[in-house]
């Protein structure tokens, strides 16, 4: 079987992701806030699956989640979107996404959705 979690190959663009983020104060925003069991489950920051990167990931709950910023807004990147999340996705993998705006602006709503998230794929 093919390994198709964190990938040594993609290993480099994992790390600059996480250094360089298109948007690094929200998603900074919510990893200090879901790290560290902080809501009971391990997350993984810009976890590989396939030869996609998600922003966070918890391999307990096989729940992927994505901060979408404006570049997501575009036809096209709705489009590579939609096909990314249609691979996630058939490895029975959810993926919950979130726009920056809700995290700079309603952090705890956020993490409140999450959480229910969480508890229901429990």
């Amino acid at each position: 079987m093919t390994k198709i979690y964190n990938q040594q190959e993609f290993k480099n663009l994992r790390k600059k992701l996480r250094n360089q983020s298109h948007d690094v104060v929200c998603e900074k925003l919510l990893w200090r806030k879901i790290r560290r069991n902080q809501l009971g489950y391990k997350f993984r920051r810009q976890f590989g699956i396939g030869s996609y990167v998600v922003d966070f990931y918890c391999p307990q709950l096989k729940l992927a989640v994505e901060i979408d910023g404006a570049t997501h807004a575009s036809d096209r990147e709705v489009d590579l979107d939609k096909v990314r999340q249609n691979y996630i996705e058939s490895l029975g993998i959810t993926v919950k996404r979130y726009l920056n705006i809700d995290i700079k602006e309603n952090l705890s709503e956020v993490l409140n959705n999450l959480n229910d998230v969480c508890k229901l794929l429990e």
